[in-house]
């Protein structure tokens, strides 16, 4: 049999972040020699195990719960210490948070026993440097060997970073020693073992400690200097299981907080744990938007710092044009091993994100982002719309599309990007280059939006780009509209030979709100969204169940991506479509609640019959624009949709919906807080806008 290195599962594992920090450890809090296991800092694995012991045995686990934004608390049992009786009496809580630049272990062992416990505690660690590439692949780094340094300290270092280890016996009731160190035996080659001798008293207790840092100049993405720029918003609703994703999902979004490291101070969001914790153009931008409701500070740093990498010469290997918003930024070549994937290590293989770079800076100033930070960006502004005239449409039909010409990019550049994820209905490849639908719709809402931006800041070409808009909107009608088993419907794309790629997926949904479509064909798209073909399960799936290439379990071909199903409930909501939207937003929920109110990345697109929706095994977890689909919930609740620069605030709240009586407070307005109450009956009401801004329902 073929020997596949397999991408390692990780939807079991306990995920811990502070960006660009992270670790990954089973349920029972040890960090194996297996998978994707260990503490990753900016694209490599510092440390490859942390496996904990008591006389050479491991703890019987009992259960495991977040400690903090940043923590986890592991307990486990040792039963064959303390009293012989049935109830256990010797308990070891471990408690993990990451810090910046590393993260911190306490084993507390506690004993209840009537008599004095005895025992050795050991935790085995291990380096290897593995670059985060080779693990995806199902790689493993050769362990790596340290060197002791002053008491209770290990040192690994290799290729400019330094990854340093130190124990101490922390706090004692009872006799304790400071932790040696000295490398493990037997088969545990390449480990170096932590011990502890512990002599608890009756009722007694210990903590034992151990820390890890992080010295990495090399690295380029760094925490970023400061507090959370946006707000912390305070909800209560009918439905309990709003407030519980939000305050879970803003603790998470706090953690995902990453900066370049030579401009700390502007902050974006790394795209997910533990594969896109780096700088990533479109999630990095569709996060930001989603977060505008908490204030404008994300979305400025988020677009500054992608403004500072615009391209500015043709690049075929890198797919860098003048004025395009780039992919991805590593620290090295991103090769995929077993895969004809190489990304240099800044990549510009994505056909949305100079669309959405400006839609981003077009609703920031709608929210409220000053005139001035708006100003700063204009020449990137327009140097983005000339991508788009003079880039973005290789064959000149009028569409924006993608194809790979390095050969070893990505074959799909919208987000869907896997290399199977635009097929026909019979389940044919799209051959390049593609025109995906909805980036029709985000070309669409990037020239109006950047023709307004132009017009109100006084320079040209806005008349340009609304008469680029109309045109577009003319050809798109003429070309993607096909007879789908429902009816008639938007086509995913237009391939290399100007076919239409007529499976039903959830892209059209993200035609809502563009403009592109008018209201009939508005109208036929909802119907198409609430159909049980796409909805059926705990959100949208990403291809209908009615296409021959449909698996509840491929990543683009049939799972549900939260982030997916959010922006198209948001422009279902905003549209007046309630009912679909509000069987969206519930499919959300439910799923936050199975998933412990921490959104993966996608899921499985089975039937709600199952119970509970069913994991995909490699999904990122926590994930930033899956944990903005709760800021997306909230702003669907209260249908709050200003715009500042004409002086008015809409309230729009979907209803009926599965909130009931919803009140947020922390919600931010042009720089300013704001709370909005909706009654059970859609009543709307909101305080604490700033002067010269009313309220339209």
């Amino acid at each position: 049999m073929e020997d596949r290195r397999l991408q390692p599962l990780l939807h079991d594992l306990v995920g811990l972040v502070l960006a660009p920090t992270s670790a990954l450890a089973g349920p029972d809090g040890q960090i194996r020699a297996a998978g994707v296991q260990g503490v990753f800092h900016a694209d490599a694995r510092v440390l490859s195990q942390a496996l904990l012991r008591v006389d050479d045995r491991e703890p019987e686990p009992l259960t495991h719960a977040p400690d903090g934004a940043s923590g986890a608390r592991f307990v486990a049992l040792a039963r064959w210490l303390g009293d012989p009786t049935p109830d256990p009496t010797v308990r070891l809580d471990r408690i993990r948070r990451m810090t910046v630049g590393g993260l911190t272990e306490e084993i507390r062992v506690t004993s209840t026993a009537g008599l004095p416990v005895t025992a050795t505690v050991t935790v085995d660690l291990a380096c290897d440097l593995a670059p985060i590439e080779m693990v995806k692949s199902g790689g493993r780094g050769e362990p790596l060997t340290a060197k002791t340094g002053r008491p209770g300290e290990l040192v690994w270092a290799a290729d400019g970073t330094t990854v340093t280890v130190t124990a101490d016996a922390g706090e004692v009731s009872g006799p304790a020693r400071p932790a040696t160190i000295a490398a493990a035996d037997g088969d545990r080659a390449g480990a170096y073992r932590l011990t502890w001798p512990v002599r608890l008293a009756p009722g007694g207790q210990t903590t034992l400690r151990w820390r890890l840092t992080v010295d990495d100049p090399r690295a380029v993405v760094v925490h970023p200097v400061g507090d959370t720029a946006w707000s912390r918003p305070t909800v209560t609703a009918d439905d309990h299981r709003l407030r519980r994703l939000v305050d879970r999902s803003v603790d998470d979004l706090a953690t995902l907080r990453l900066a370049t490291a030579d401009t700390p101070q502007d902050v974006f969001l790394g795209a997910g744990v533990p594969w896109f914790l780096t700088l990533f153009g479109r999630d990095s931008i569709w996060a930001a938007r989603m977060l505008l409701p908490l204030g404008t500070e994300l979305a400025a740093g988020t677009l500054r710092t992608l403004a500072r990498r615009q391209g500015t010469r043709i690049d075929g290997e890198s797919g860098e044009a003048p004025g395009k918003i780039m992919h991805e930024l590593r620290r090295h070549e991103f090769h995929l091993r077993g895969d004809r994937l190489s990304l240099p290590a800044a990549y510009y293989g994505t056909v949305d994100a100079t669309l959405l770079w400006i839609s981003l800076l077009h609703d920031a100033w709608r929210w409220g982002l000053p005139d001035a930070e708006v100003a700063d960006l204009l020449p990137h502004l327009e140097a983005a719309l000339r991508w788009l005239a003079e880039h973005a449409d290789a064959d000149g039909d009028g569409f924006v599309e993608y194809v790979d010409t390095s050969g070893h990019g990505l074959a799909n550049q919208g987000w869907k990007d896997s290399f199977d994820a635009v097929r026909f209905h019979d389940g044919r490849f799209a051959e390049a280059p593609v025109a995906l639908a909805e980036v029709q719709g985000y070309a669409y809402e990037a020239a109006v939006g950047g023709a307004a931006l132009l017009d109100a800041f006084g320079r040209p070409g806005g008349d340009r780009w609304r008469g680029y808009a109309a045109g577009l909107a003319e050809r798109f009608r003429a070309r993607f509209w096909v007879d789908g088993p429902l009816g008639p419907q938007p086509a995913l794309a237009l391939d290399g030979r100007k076919r239409p790629v007529d499976s039903l997926t959830s892209n059209i949904g993200h035609l809502l709100g563009t403009g592109l479509l008018t209201d009939a064909e508005s109208t036929t798209v909802a119907e198409l969204l609430s159909s049980a073909a796409l909805a059926g399960g705990y959100g949208l799936r990403t291809m209908s169940d009615l296409d021959a290439a449909f698996s509840p379990l491929s990543y683009h071909c049939g799972s549900v991506w939260a982030h997916d199903t959010a922006i198209v409930l948001g422009g279902l909501a905003r549209g007046g479509f309630t009912a679909p939207a509000a069987r969206l937003a519930d499919g959300l929920l439910a799923a936050g609640e199975a998933f412990d109110y921490r959104l993966p990345e996608l899921f499985g697109g089975d039937e709600r019959t199952l119970g509970r929706p069913v994991p995909y095994p490699a999904a990122c977890r926590p994930q930033a624009w899956s944990a903005a689909v709760a800021v997306v919930l909230l702003r669907a609740a209260t249908g709050l949709e200003p715009d500042v620069p004409a002086g008015r605030v809409r309230l729009r709240p979907l209803h009926p919906g599965p909130f009931g009586a919803v009140t947020v407070s922390g919600l931010r307005v042009a720089g300013s807080p704001v709370d909005v109450a909706v009654d059970r009956d859609g009543t709307a009401r909101i305080s604490g806008l700033p002067a010269g801004l009313t309220v339209e329902s």
